[in-house]
Formats: structure tokens, sequence, C-alpha cells
């Protein structure tokens, strides 16, 4: 009798932990669905990645701090690095 005993305990935890499990899953994918929505509205309402620069090289230079340093520093270097 003792191991029917402990094997319904056993079944039991189990279908508890699944059963709080699932409860966490869909609090998550609840979550991540707000915040998917969220993150489309906010990027559909900038209309553009390069939004208040001219130029993608603008925008990169005053995000990187790129310029003529930079150039002059990768200037007689190979543009492909890697590959075949």
């Amino acid at each position: 009798m003792e191991k029917i005993n402990i094997l319904t305990i056993l079944v039991a935890v189990v279908l508890l932990v699944v059963v709080v499990q699932t409860f966490q899953l869909t609090l998550i994918s609840q979550q991540k669905a707000s915040t998917t929505g969220l993150a489309i509205a906010a990027q559909a309402s900038n209309s553009g990645a390069n939004q208040g620069f001219s130029s993608q090289e603008e925008m990169m230079q005053a995000h990187h701090g790129g310029g003529s340093g930079a150039q002059q520093a990768t200037q007689g270097l190979p543009n492909m690095v890697g590959g075949c």
C-alpha cells in the first residue's frame, strides 16, 4: 500500500507542476504579445530608421563616431573579411 501512496503523491506533484508551468507560459506569452505590439506601434510611428539624418552614412557617423580618421585607418585594407 505504501508504494501506491508514494506513486499517487508523485503523480499529483507532477500534475501540479504542469498546471503551474502552463499558467506561467500563458502569462509570458501574453506579456510578449503586448510588448511586441508596443514595439510594432513604435516602429510604425518612426517612419524610417534614418529619421532625422539625410543619409545612412551621416547616421552611422553620428552614432559610431566615424569620420575622416576612421576612413584613413581603414584605407588600403581589403573590403571583404573572411569568406571563400
